[in-house]
């Protein structure tokens, strides 16, 4: 079976979607508890996809911060003895899935931002 992989392009500013984008990415909006984002991912793993390319854009560090390990809030609800919410927190991105940035440096469109891909090697 081939290896397969996702894309998701974030990069877009979200004008569209203004006031509501000026301060927070379109992508972090949240629906219920959950940011938009993590429901597209969460249905790409569902799917057995486990590597999965984010192309962002520099003002998207909310974003890629999601997707990163928080040491410090996992300690923290570790030391405070809040299991659930660890959990939650460790779910968002799941064990053996690699969720992985490229930047794109400039708003060129959704071509350019998929073209984006053949430069990071995964």
């Amino acid at each position: 079976m081939t290896n397969l992989k996702a894309v998701i392009p974030v990069a877009g500013l979200g004008m569209h979607m203004l006031p509501a984008t000026k301060a927070i990415p379109k992508e972090m909006l949240p629906i219920v508890d959950k940011p938009m984002i993590q429901y597209i991912v969460d249905e790409i793993v569902a799917a057995g996809i486990k590597e999965i390319l984010l192309v962002t854009h520099a003002s998207k560090n909310a974003v890629e911060n999601h997707f990163d390990t928080s040491y410090e809030l996992e300690s923290l609800l570790e030391q405070r003895v809040k299991r659930q919410l660890l959990a939650e927190v460790q779910s968002i991105c799941p064990p053996g899935v690699t969720i992985m940035n490229v930047r794109q440096g400039e708003p060129l469109g959704l071509g350019h931002s998929i073209f984006m891909c053949t430069t990071c090697h995964w």
